[in-house]
């Protein structure tokens, strides 16, 4: 091992990666929390909205299986540096010439295509320093940063929008997002690639042997279902419950959307942690099984009753976030712990490259929907919620049928 690895210890570097990725992570979704008054002031169609917010996880979904997999032969600190670089610049050209949907969709593409380069790259550090079965609790404790960090990243679009506007808000994003560079090329050290893996980029970027991993891919189409529902409701939540309070009259006594969604996150994030020490008790797929068929009720139920009222639909907004979030943590360690370790990179290439297919594919479906039904409307969100909902469902049975395997340390494992 290289020496300057071993001067960092294993809880010091988890505390570094951990902390840089709030600060990364901490403008990513100041566009859905902006949105309703970005499409007022550039005149967007909700379909233009659903892209913005989307080609954030398309440009992740096509970039992150050439940027993870390429940690299975080099840094993955060079990596994650040049993810953080990216994040900068593509908030800093949101911040300083967006004007409108062309430039507004570059600028979180690039954003996006730095998001790939930091988010599994990240997960990759630590899943390559910490033993099987404390690999569960790591991924949970990097899916918590993430978590904390996209919760603020409403209410810090808020405050900072209100004080300096929305230049202003991505300006500072892209400053926070500058000090996590400079924190990880200070501190975390360099490493040397795994000589296990094969030399040749075709044995490097060959997924072939990714996709037969049975159980690590039907973690992966679960994740996939769970950043879709997940998107969905943090691409619209705001837009939804701004339109429940108009539609209802509600005064400004009551939680603010921006509020509810930064609480949206918080929650998930506690679900997320609290969900793989349940996936750990009780069994992986139990807990994933179980999530999956309430959350699907509870996104049905969001779109019928919450129009109705205020209260119910900040209710029911957060009760599906935690539900949606249950099985978060239990997935992405599903994938890494039924992962070849020399592979290790590119299965959670594959699982990241499909999380984001759902993400990218879940703002567009509301977008669509509320197109299609000829705008906002009680009937709109009730159909655009069980659209998710249905997609969940065939998500559901494709996980059960598959019947992936549980990790070393589940009580399901040992039960078996």
């Amino acid at each position: 091992m290289n020496c300057a690895v071993a001067t960092v210890s294993n809880q010091r570097l988890v505390a570094l990666v951990c902390g840089s990725q709030v600060l990364v992570q901490i403008g990513a979704s100041f566009w859905p929390a902006l949105l309703p008054g970005m499409m007022s002031l550039w005149d967007l169609t909700f379909s233009q909205g659903g892209w913005i917010t989307a080609i954030f996880f398309g440009a992740y979904m096509v970039s992150v299986p050439v940027l993870v997999t390429a940690t299975d032969r080099f840094d993955p600190r060079q990596v994650y540096l040049l993810g953080v670089a990216l994040t900068v610049i593509g908030h800093l050209l949101f911040a300083v010439f967006a004007d409108g949907f062309w430039s507004a969709l570059g600028a979180r593409a690039l954003t996006g295509i730095g998001w790939a380069g930091t988010y599994m790259t990240g997960l990759k550090l630590l899943a390559d320093k910490v033993d099987a079965k404390l690999m569960s609790r790591a991924t949970a404790g990097h899916a918590a940063s993430v978590g904390i960090s996209g919760a603020l990243s409403f209410a810090c679009a808020d405050f900072i929008s209100g004080i300096a506007g929305w230049r202003g808000a991505f300006l500072a994003a892209a400053c926070s997002a500058a000090v996590a560079w400079l924190v990880v090329v200070s501190v975390v050290p360099r490493r040397a690639p795994d000589s296990s893996v094969a030399k040749s980029a075709n044995a490097l970027f060959d997924f072939r042997p990714v996709v037969r991993n049975r159980s690590a891919m039907a973690y992966a189409i679960g994740y996939c279902i769970h950043t879709l529902e997940f998107h969905a409701l943090r691409g619209w939540g705001v837009a939804f419950l701004g339109f429940v309070a108009a539609s209802t009259g509600v005064g400004g006594t009551l939680i603010s959307p921006t509020t509810t969604l930064t609480a949206l996150g918080l929650i998930a994030t506690f679900a997320s942690v609290t969900g793989n020490e349940a996936a750990i008790y009780f069994g992986r797929r139990r807990l994933i099984a179980v999530t999956m068929m309430a959350s699907a009720v509870c996104a049905g139920l969001l779109g019928f009753v919450g129009p109705q009222s205020y209260v119910f639909a900040a209710a029911l907004l957060l009760a599906y976030g935690l539900l949606i979030s249950l099985d978060s943590s239990s997935l992405t360690a599903g994938t890494a712990g039924s992962a070849e370790p020399s592979r290790r990179g590119a299965t959670l290439a594959v699982h990241s490259m499909l999380g984001y297919a759902g993400g990218f594919v879940g703002p567009l479906i509301v977008g669509w929907a509320l197109d299609w039904s000829g705008g906002m409307s009680p009937a709109a969100w009730a159909f655009s919620f069980s659209l998710v909902a249905a997609l969940t469902l065939i998500g559901l049975m494709v996980f059960w049928i598959m019947r992936p395997r549980e990790l070393a340390g589940d009580r399901g494992k040992a039960a078996g």
